[in-house]
């Protein structure tokens, strides 16, 4: 998993500054940023909370293509010349976000050097997630690319300290992130707590409190336990 680089640029700061041009929204769980096919007009900033990106085919079918959380930068491919939305951004959590209109970001990493590198880091990881995501989905199995993606969702490999509870997320859509069916999920999720890997948070909102011990099935070969 990517380290993420520290950045001592202060996002938040920055933001309240831009003035014209940004609005900050609150987001309920289950609102819609924008659809794919929308127009793309305007990069997106998580103050707080997650999201998911997801992909509809033409037949379709829908995948999940990444989780976002807190400081993540999302849309930013209508600065690459994009016209319409590739994607739908949805908010798991409730959340607070800020949009940032095309020009006004354009104009940020032009006057603004510290953000400008700020920025680019965030381009950086993003292409060396994707990367690894990729390799993920061709070489491991279906048991560590969900136990790597309840690592990533927790925050483990990253210099900001690990949250163990992540918010309740369905089966469904880990299928969807990993590319496999629900029983397989359903399956290897309780593999994984009977191993005392994982635990269902039974408090408000609920939840899966993911134990560092769950790395070493990510790091260290073992065959792969069929349902």
């Amino acid at each position: 998993m990517a380290k993420k680089r520290q950045s001592s640029f202060d996002t938040k700061s920055f933001l309240a500054r831009v003035g014209d041009g940004q609005s900050i929204v609150k987001y309920h769980k289950g609102q819609v940023v924008f659809s794919q096919g929308d127009v793309a007009d305007a990069v997106f900033y998580i103050q707080k909370g997650k999201a998911k990106l997801t992909v509809v085919s033409e037949q379709g079918k829908e995948a999940v293509i990444a989780i976002l959380g807190a400081d993540a930068f999302f849309g930013e491919g209508c600065l690459a010349g994009q016209a319409q939305r590739i994607a739908t951004v949805t908010v798991l959590t409730d959340a607070v976000i800020a949009r940032l209109e095309k020009t006004t970001i354009v104009k940020a990493l032009h006057e603004q050097p510290a953000f400008a590198e700020m920025f680019i880091a965030h381009l950086v990881d993003r292409t060396i997630r994707v990367e690894a995501d990729l390799v993920d989905q061709l070489f491991n199995s279906s048991e560590k690319r969900l136990a790597r993606m309840l690592l990533l969702l927790a925050n483990f490999g990253k210099e900001s300290r690990p949250e163990p509870i992540i918010a309740k997320i369905s089966q469904e859509t880990l299928a969807e992130m990993i590319g496999t069916t629900r029983s397989r999920v359903s399956f290897f999720m309780n593999k994984f707590r009977k191993l005392g890997l994982i635990a269902y948070n039974g408090g408000v909102g609920g939840g899966i409190e993911v134990h560092s011990s769950l790395l070493n099935l990510v790091l260290h070969d073992q065959p792969e336990i069929k349902a």
